[in-house]
């Protein structure tokens, strides 16, 4: 079992930036592709940004290319998203995942571990 915990978020205001961090422990972190999903209120979880085990290669959603960005510390076990030029848009429920298979995926299937997720509002 790999368990993930979720920190940071909160409330900011369009324009701002605000980073997410998800802690791992249980197994071998740098086996997994890690990615972050959203989910905003009446919708469908939805791919961010995923980042392979070695982090040499990421993947992001066309609609926060540019100013999302997903990196990991092997040594610590940790995954950041870091989001700048927040839009109320980007509201919602960030939740990050763990891939076994070490290989970049946009569908939630793809993945087999779960953090419990971190509220993030933009506010206009």
């Amino acid at each position: 079992q790999l368990q993930l915990e979720e920190s940071g978020g909160g409330l900011v205001k369009l324009g701002g930036s605000l980073s997410v961090s998800c802690a791992a422990s249980g197994r071998t972190f740098s086996d997994y592709a890690m990615g972050w999903f959203r989910q905003a209120s009446g919708n469908q979880r939805e791919f961010v940004a995923a980042i392979t085990g070695s982090g040499k290669t990421t993947s992001y959603a066309d609609s926060v290319k540019g100013r999302f960005f997903i990196s990991r510390d092997n040594a610590r076990n940790r995954v950041l998203l870091q989001m700048n030029s927040l839009k109320p848009e980007d509201t919602g429920v960030y939740y990050c995942a763990a891939n076994p298979y070490n290989s970049i995926s946009s569908g939630p299937n793809g993945y087999n571990y779960w953090g419990q997720g971190s509220q993030v509002t933009v506010s206009s």
